[in-house]
């Protein structure tokens, strides 16, 4: 189906369509005579490339915008946020956040064919208002999708000077991992982290006897055999279920205790550190001396 087309009052004038026929269509301001109608057809982000032909050419998509078209677990905003390059008068418009960034040409990628900062630059940007925690879950998810590795994001924080955000993103950077594979577990891990209990290790392999990796848990501890899983909704899907029963089963049969949390226990660290504190010392852990 194709896609419809901006339009203009002056080009529908031109037209011979009425006002209170162009009144009449659903559309979409994508700029001051910018407009788009608006289909079962046009989704939110067919509506960001729309916008990107009204667009100045060195806009590019940025902030939760960004994070959201690379796969981060970020919404998309109501209002789209671009950045440009500073000028003495910065445009701004009630259908769009406009941000001035110096960006480089390494920190603007392609995404779906719109212009989008990198991996490294959207980091950076949401690293101003975002909390530890989920900038920790932002940064594994676009580590994990090939937007973002360790060597971009420390060439980009060694060019941020002392930009709003740049100590938080300092400390978090050295914490990212491709192998996290949803926000609740980095979240998890993030808590562990921040704690005074040992780091956890993502993704650990579970062996039989044979030494036949059989399954992973989420986050564990070889050492006290220890696992921590996340239950999110697809485990209520009957298959998923049966799965985990063998999963839960194979490591079981290895001495393996898991603790299993759902959402509710990711509304703060508390939880999810006393219990894994609880079991660590139950299995022989010990804290160290206070440093």
């Amino acid at each position: 189906m194709e896609s419809p087309r901006p339009w203009s009052a002056a080009a529908a004038r031109a037209a011979g369509t009425s006002r209170s026929r162009r009144r009449g269509i659903e559309h979409v301001r994508l700029a001051h005579d910018v407009r788009v109608p608006l289909t079962d057809a046009v989704d939110r982000v067919e509506l960001l490339g729309l916008l990107a032909s009204a667009l100045p050419a060195d806009a590019a998509f940025s902030h939760d915008t960004a994070a959201a078209l690379l796969g981060a677990p970020v919404d998309l905003p109501a209002r789209p946020q671009i950045a440009l390059t500073p000028r003495r008068v910065l445009p701004q418009h009630g259908w769009v956040d406009v941000h001035a960034r110096a960006l480089t040409d390494v920190d603007v990628v392609a995404a779906g064919g719109l212009r989008v900062t990198s991996g490294a630059q959207t980091f950076l940007d949401l690293a101003a208002r975002l909390p530890a925690a989920e900038l920790t879950a932002v940064g594994d998810a676009l580590m994990r999708r090939g937007h973002l590795t360790a060597d971009h994001l420390t060439e980009r924080l060694m060019r941020a000077g002392r930009v709003r955000g740049v100590v938080r993103a300092r400390a978090v950077a050295p914490l990212l991992t491709p192998l996290a594979q949803s926000r609740p577990e980095s979240l998890m891990r993030y808590w562990l982290l921040a704690s005074d209990l040992p780091t956890p290790e993502p993704q650990v392999p579970v062996h039989d006897r044979s030494g036949r990796v059989v399954a992973h848990g989420d986050l564990g501890y070889r050492e006290w055999r220890t696992l921590l899983e996340y239950e999110g909704r697809q485990h209520a899907d009957a298959e998923q279920f049966d799965r985990d029963v063998d999963r839960y089963s194979l490591m079981a049969t290895g001495d393996w205790l898991v603790l299993r949390f759902s959402r509710r226990h990711l509304r703060g660290p508390h939880v999810v550190v006393a219990r894994t504190r609880a079991v660590l010392l139950n299995r022989g852990w010990r804290p160290g001396p206070p440093s």
